[in-house]
């Protein structure tokens, strides 16, 4: 190897991966700088579109209060009309009078500057007034034509400080076809002596051009729309796009007389303004789609611009200062490993200083110094293993003799006719043979109750015929199913020791095999002494209680455990007891299936070798 080739190589790489972190750098900074001005555009786009409802609402606020002052006037001031009538009687016809009176209408609406906007006003008292203005033509059925509005009782007793606007049926047949809808203001004359307030009333018709010509002094791309307190489109504009429902659900969710939110509007991301007369009770809101509001492109790319060519120039120098910086002592470091390889472990100080790379230098000399005892303690080591591994192999005891000496015990109690030391002798060397297999393979149901068969045989011989055992297997493809070796035979044990011969009488246990939606359900219940339930979580839980009459060591609590990591925490054992009636012990595994054949070949070809005679 070269001794320019690493520096040059560490130098490429070092330049690289500060190039990628400068791009994803430059990278993040254009994002939060984008989402920055992105985000600062819809603050502002939010407040303009505050302000110019807020520029809307006060125009339109002005031309309310001028209207309502009319309305006031008209009902309160008795000598706006009746004065100045009953004054000139001796001058002028009842005729005049009534011009006269019109005359003063006329001129009160044109004082306000929104007549043009008034549809028409009527003041009525029975038998004794009836002046109209406006810019409709008037009739002699008017004020007929008002009474009989279905709106006209309910605005009539409204309260004298409510002056809200709502959107009308226009009352007049004539009128209807070019101005469909009015929006009324009616007050009762204070200063009437009449019996009831239908008799004698002022009513103001305000035409929905006020909110047609208010919305005009807008830009046309603007979607501003106006409505009445009780949300009902007055006017609008460019609101075609927009699903009003939507509108009116998110302003019913938000009553406050002012503000803004973000919401999806027929599909589309908006901001939703809006704002409330506090006295009209119009509503007035604009809806400024989020893909309309830009941000400044030059300033972005100005931005961008800047920071990428930043980074790369401070991330280029600082890339060619520390490659210069950290190649000598790599360099150095390179070699020296080198000479270790070729099998020279001896210091070098020249790589140790009180940087990093000085204690990567001085830990590789320490490590060097003890590399050569290591070896050494390695040879010894590998010696001493290989004479406790011949000592180990002295010692065992070959499990073939074992087999095969029960094997010859129980033929000698075939011919002296022992047959119970035969039964226990055969069943404890299939019990043997099946354990020393190991205990995590798995095996059928009909392998595992074999082996249980063996141990319930050296049982029921160690306590004279105490209890029986029923076994019932719902469905005979069941004997095929697989479990885990060593998992029924804790549970007859513990229903032996711990259930009936406590009780000091003869009992049963019964295993029942079923399954249901794929999971096999094994129980195991008898009918000893049964436990209480403070015990029953303890039991599954106390992995140290296994008494010294269990046969395999293998406690409920172990059992549970193997089940629960080989399938899964969902799985396990589940105890049902009754002090004094029962136990009931129930598994839950998956329900598996598997070729045994060759288990099952095993078996019988042992079982042969076995009556023969032979070698285990």
């Amino acid at each position: 190897m070269s001794k320019n080739k690493i520096p040059r190589t560490f130098r490429k790489r070092m330049l690289s991966y500060n190039l990628l972190i400068i791009i994803c750098i430059a990278c993040i900074i254009s994002i939060y700088t984008y989402s920055f001005y992105r985000k600062d555009a819809i603050v502002s786009g939010t407040a303009d579109s505050a302000s110019r409802l807020h520029l809307l609402s006060s125009r339109l606020e002005v031309a309310c209060d001028e209207l309502i002052n009319i309305v006031q006037n008209c009902a309160g001031r008795k000598s706006l009309f009746h004065t100045s009538v009953l004054d000139r009687q001796s001058q002028r016809s009842g005729e005049s009078s009534g011009i006269y009176a019109a005359e003063v209408l006329r001129d009160l609406c044109a004082i306000s500057g929104y007549n043009r906007y008034i549809h028409k006003i009527t003041v009525y008292e029975r038998d004794s007034l009836f002046i109209q203005a406006g810019t409709s033509y008037g009739s002699w059925d008017d004020a007929d034509s008002i009474m009989a509005a279905p709106w006209f009782n309910e605005l009539l007793t409204k309260n004298m400080q409510e002056y809200t606007l709502t959107l009308k049926e226009n009352p007049f047949p004539l009128d209807a076809k070019t101005v469909p809808y009015i929006l009324p203001l009616i007050r009762p004359l204070q200063y009437s002596k009449k019996d009831t307030p239908q008799d004698a009333w002022v009513c103001l018709l305000l035409s929905p051009r006020l909110f047609q010509d208010t919305l005009e002094l807008l830009s046309q791309d603007r979607s501003v729309l106006i409505m009445t307190g009780g949300l009902s489109p007055i006017e609008s504009t460019n609101m075609g796009h927009f699903s009003m429902e939507e509108i009116k659900a998110a302003l019913e969710a938000h009553p406050s007389p002012t503000g803004s939110m973000r919401t999806a509007l027929s599909g589309m991301d908006c901001i939703l303004t809006w704002e409330r007369l506090a006295v009209s009770g119009l509503l007035l809101c604009e809806v400024l789609p989020v893909k309309d509001i830009s941000p400044d492109p030059n300033a972005i790319l100005f931005t961008v611009g800047l920071v990428f060519l930043s980074c790369i120039a401070i991330g280029l120098s600082l890339s060619l200062l520390f490659t210069r910086y950290l190649t000598r002592p790599i360099m150095r470091l390179t070699q020296h490993m080198e000479v270790i390889s070729s099998g020279d472990f001896s210091r070098a100080p020249e790589i140790e200083s009180d940087d990093e790379l000085g204690i990567i230098g001085r830990q590789i000399n320490e490590m060097s110094a003890h590399v050569s005892a290591l070896m050494e303690n390695r040879i010894r080591s590998e010696q001493e293993k290989m004479d406790l591994e011949i000592k180990m192999l002295q010692a065992q005891i070959n499990p073939h003799f074992l087999y095969n000496t029960l094997d010859s015990i129980k033929w000698i109690a075939t011919m002296q006719h022992s047959t119970g030391i035969v039964r226990v002798v055969s069943a404890l060397s299939s019990l043997l043979k099946n354990m020393a297999k190991g205990f995590n393979e798995k095996v059928t149901i009909r392998q595992e109750l074999d082996f249980v068969d063996h141990y319930i045989t050296i049982e029921k011989i160690r306590y004279i015929e105490l209890f029986d055992v029923e076994i019932v297997v719902e469905d005979p493809a069941l004997y095929d199913a697989r479990i885990i070796k060593l998992t029924l035979q804790p549970l007859v044990e513990n229903s032996i020791f711990s259930g009936i011969v406590p009780s000091g009488k003869p009992g049963s246990i019964q295993i029942h095999i079923s399954s249901q939606d794929e999971v096999l359900y094994i129980r195991v219940r008898d009918n000893g002494v049964g436990i209480s339930e403070e015990n029953i979580t303890r039991m599954l839980t106390d992995t140290s209680r296994v008494s010294k009459h269990y046969m395999s060591g293998i406690g409920l609590p172990n059992v549970d455990r193997r089940i629960k990591l080989v399938y899964g925490q969902a799985y396990g054992l589940t105890i049902e007891s009754q002090v004094g009636v029962y136990t009931c012990v129930t598994i839950s595994i998956p329900l598996e299936w598997g070729d045994g054949d060759w288990e099952e070949k095993a078996r019988t070809v042992t079982k042969d070798e076995s009556e023969k005679g032979g070698v285990l």
